[in-house]
């Protein structure tokens, strides 16, 4: 029977977050986003392992991070670029998964994912091979900006998603797709998965889940946190 194996990668610095310390370690809520990310898989059961893919030379890790943790372990083989990161972690994971193992590819700085969404996710994929990612429809106009940054043109918005994670695909397929694309630098999982001509499921994600990539960023997740608990 296939597993779900959790993957972090957590070796990016975060510069838009103007601050002296990756984003992943940044505090909210009294805790780092990296640990409530990793609580978060730790407690769902349905999960046998987690990944935390961080650079070999991370002055800001701290061992604390994993305490009480049962189902996780550190990759000291960090890249260049978040999908380097990710493929390198599939490699160092190669005889400890099997090939058609499931991995959950989540971003370390999207620390409102809950056990709905994961479920929603596992449940949507089932057997298929094809995996799936969590997004949310697009609600906002679009506009394509020209020179001195006026508008060019509006771009429609239907069918248009913002994607999310976890991404999740089968062990042998994602690591040759990230291997054939790696190259061409995709910005995501699904996006090496779709130049290998799969089709991926989108499964309905959650406001909560964004990604914490602007200062401001932290306090909405957190409010969208608190609000989910209350």
């Amino acid at each position: 029977m296939s597993q779900y194996h959790v993957l972090i990668p957590s070796a990016g610095r975060g510069s838009r977050m103007q601050s002296s310390r990756p984003k992943q370690y940044l505090p909210l809520n009294g805790e780092p986003l990296l640990k409530h990310v990793i609580q978060t898989f730790e407690s769902f059961a349905a999960i046998a392992s987690i990944s935390v893919v961080i650079a070999e030379n991370d002055q800001d890790w701290q061992p604390a991070l994993l305490a009480g943790c049962q189902k996780t372990r550190v990759l000291l083989c960090g890249g260049a670029t978040r999908a380097e990161s990710v493929l390198n972690g599939l490699r160092a994971l190669n005889t400890q998964v099997q090939a058609r193992d499931w991995i959950l590819v989540h971003d370390a700085a999207r620390p409102g994912i809950d056990h709905e969404m994961l479920l929603r996710l596992i449940d949507s994929v089932g057997d298929d091979d094809t995996g799936a990612i969590l997004a949310l429809p697009l609600a906002d106009t679009l506009k394509r900006a020209g020179t001195q940054t006026t508008i060019a043109e509006t771009i429609p918005r239907n069918h248009l998603w913002q994607a999310q994670t976890p991404q999740m695909f089968r062990y042998a397929e994602l690591q040759s797709a990230l291997s054939h694309s790696i190259e061409k630098q995709p910005t995501d999982e699904a996006q090496a998965m779709e130049w290998m001509g799969h089709h991926p499921k989108l499964v309905q994600g959650s406001l909560k889940n964004m990604k914490v990539t602007y200062p401001d960023d932290l306090q909405v997740v957190a409010a969208l946190m608190q609000m989910s608990q209350s």
